[in-house]
């Protein structure tokens, strides 16, 4: 059996730490469209498709992403995961059961991760035995699973590195992009046929993050052009914060706009993406992040004003990074 984990790895769920639990269900349910259940005072969950669990939100000040739950195909492969984090004396944590229970899984185990987000790896994934209660048609996970993440990095090398290592991770392309004068690199990473469940974006050759949040956006798919548009509508009716409009990406073709969440970080609803097939498949740069539309709506002086704050904050506090499962970092550009 290949000593690879691609394929096997899938993005499970994402918990939220946030206060602000009225204005999340309004997004996450009457926004978005998902399936929402309130557990208490301290926890809320949404729903896309069968699983319990999608994105757990946690009563707390973060206003952040800070953990990705990552489910594993079998056993053998959640071992050897487990091998890799503690052969290079990193330290592994099992989750108690009030965690597994509120994450929907049956058992989970928990490492540490760039930037602060808790990586968590668990096997099975609790099937809900209520009906979904939303307003979308349905969303596209399974072998792709939930989606991707989006995270600005002072250290790409660092962040592409520990995936590698970790999950076995395989660049899919780049974008260059220049925002406000800005220079960007991003690196797209897949761990399965989705093309990327993870994307790292930097600014060229300035060490500075402008992003306050560990994530800058996530991304769901949703399974119809009509559950995209229509959701778009019910974010501006109901006076949420649009980041991006509409428009297609360069690299992976997805139709998709961007929402800003009440915590902060931005929040994807994409359509019909390309599947990458390994047997063709070879990295490729692209220019720009959009092939038409995407553009940027109600920016103000103020939250730019914000973004140069945030850099400026970031030269003081080195990013956290996870040296030994780092690979020494990978050189790609």
């Amino acid at each position: 059996m290949s000593e690879s984990l691609f394929g096997s790895v899938h993005l499970g769920y994402i918990v939220i730490e946030t206060n602000r639990f009225a204005d999340w269900h309004r997004f996450g349910r009457d926004a978005i469209g998902l399936h929402a259940d309130q557990l208490s005072r301290h926890a809320m969950r949404f729903r896309l498709d069968d699983h319990e669990c999608r994105f757990l939100l946690r009563r707390g000040d973060a206003e952040d992403v800070t953990a990705l739950g990552w489910e594993i195909d079998d056993h053998e492969s959640f071992d050897r995961i487990i091998a890799r984090v503690r052969d290079r004396g990193v330290p592994v944590t099992e989750g108690t059961v009030e965690e597994a229970a509120l994450r929907g899984v049956e058992r989970l185990l928990r490492f540490p991760g760039p930037k602060g987000i808790d990586q968590e790896i668990f096997t099975r994934a609790r099937v809900a035995e209520a009906p979904l209660v939303m307003s979308n048609t349905g969303f596209v996970t399974g072998a792709a699973g939930l989606g991707h993440v989006a995270i600005t990095s002072t250290e790409p090398h660092k962040l592409r590195g520990y995936y590698d290592t970790v999950f076995d991770a395989r660049l899919s392309d780049y974008i260059d992009e220049t925002i406000s004068g800005v220079k960007l690199k991003i690196r797209f990473l897949r761990v399965n046929e989705r093309h990327h469940s993870v994307a790292i974006a930097a600014v060229r050759g300035l060490p500075v993050n402008p992003i306050r949040t560990r994530i800058q956006h996530l991304n769901i798919q949703v399974a119809e052009l009509d559950d995209m548009t229509r959701s778009y509508q019910r974010v501006r009716e109901l006076g949420f914060d649009m980041a991006l409009g509409v428009g297609q990406h360069t690299n992976d073709r997805e139709l998709s706009y961007y929402a800003v969440t009440p915590s902060g970080f931005e929040w994807e609803v994409g359509w019909n993406p390309i599947v990458v097939d390994e047997s063709t498949w070879e990295p490729t740069t692209h220019q720009g992040i959009s092939i038409w539309g995407h553009t940027p709506v109600g920016q103000t002086i103020v939250g730019k004003l914000a973004q140069f704050k945030a850099a400026a904050m970031s030269l003081r506090h080195p990013e956290q990074t996870v040296p030994a499962l780092s690979g020494g970092g990978i050189a790609d550009d």
